[in-house]
């Protein structure tokens, strides 16, 4: 048993990385957003405690129960006092560069933990991993400019309520691209998987009136790799939200591999993100509704 444990812009790391683990290797992983950990916790569990802070206190919580069940233990952190109790107890740290919102650390802690996990892939990931941010990294320019991919998504999408549907692997993609919508650019979206979105909300866009759907965009999150039945289910949909009148959108992630693919969709849409707050007229950094939440209910600061 593998446990990722995180929240926020910690937590995402993990969900990121567990489409490509279940795709490729003879392990699951589990991803804990919460204090509360499996009763089944023993010591052949393998936990790895993400807080990009070190001061998460669901964070600090789970490594106080991951420890009593016995369980292995890894604390990833920029520093604070998770890493400052792992030290203190012999538990391995990987440390990332500080300074940063934790959502802006996605880089430094998907990279982390994919190296931690690299022992249960077939073969190493060194190499791969290396060759996707490379590639990513020559399409920042391009993702930045004024008229560029992320903008024109942006201005396509304009007002509406943005729904971000992919396939189960990368239904954590979907979820980044939702939380910095909602963090960067200030207003709300929503995330879904392929198929389980075709047993249930298949239903509400079936029953939505046209002028309710006229305010949504539906951006549909699309890899080469994806089975022909879950293509062919969304196509159906596809049809169905386009008759409703939203506006649907298409979001080729253009990689075969799909740790590049994963790499590359999140660029894109941490730009789309920005482009979108820059069309509000936003700050995309504060983050002053979680401040004020942690200072009322008393916990640390993120």
């Amino acid at each position: 048993m593998i446990l990722v444990v995180g929240m926020g812009g910690s937590g995402i790391a993990g969900e990121l990385a567990r489409g490509v683990v279940e795709s490729e290797c003879p392990v699951t992983l589990s991803v804990v957003r919460s204090p509360d950990l499996p009763r089944v916790l023993d010591r052949r569990a393998h936990v790895i405690l993400v807080s990009y802070s070190g001061n998460t206190w669901e964070t600090l919580t789970a490594y106080d129960v991951a420890g009593r069940a016995g369980a292995h233990r890894t604390v990833v952190s920029s520093g604070g006092r998770l890493a400052e109790r792992a030290v203190e107890d012999g538990v391995p740290v990987l440390t990332v560069p500080s300074g940063m919102p934790p959502r802006s650390a996605v880089g430094h802690l998907l990279g982390g933990l994919l190296g931690l996990l690299d022992p249960w892939f077939p073969e190493s990931n060194e190499e791969r991993v290396g060759r996707a941010a490379d590639r990513v990294r020559a399409q920042i320019r391009t993702l930045a400019l004024p008229r560029g991919p992320a903008a024109a998504l942006a201005e396509k999408i304009g007002e509406r309520l943005p729904f971000v549907y992919a396939e189960s692997s990368f239904l954590g993609l979907a979820r980044r691209w939702k939380t910095q919508i909602e963090e960067n650019a200030k207003r709300l979206a929503v995330f879904d998987e392929v198929p389980e979105l075709l047993h249930n909300a298949i239903v509400g866009w079936d029953a939505c009136p046209r002028s309710e759907a006229a305010r949504y965009a539906v951006m549909l999150l699309e890899w080469v790799g994806e089975s022909a039945t879950s293509r062919k289910g969304v196509r159906y949909l596809e049809r169905l939200v386009a008759r409703k009148g939203a506006r649907v959108l298409h979001v080729p992630l253009a990689a075969e591999d799909r740790l590049e693919a994963l790499f590359s969709g999140i660029a894109l849409g941490d730009h789309v993100s920005l482009a979108l707050a820059d069309r509000r007229g936003v700050d995309p950094y504060p983050f002053d509704a979680i401040t004020r939440l942690k200072a009322e209910l008393g916990t640390p600061r993120k």
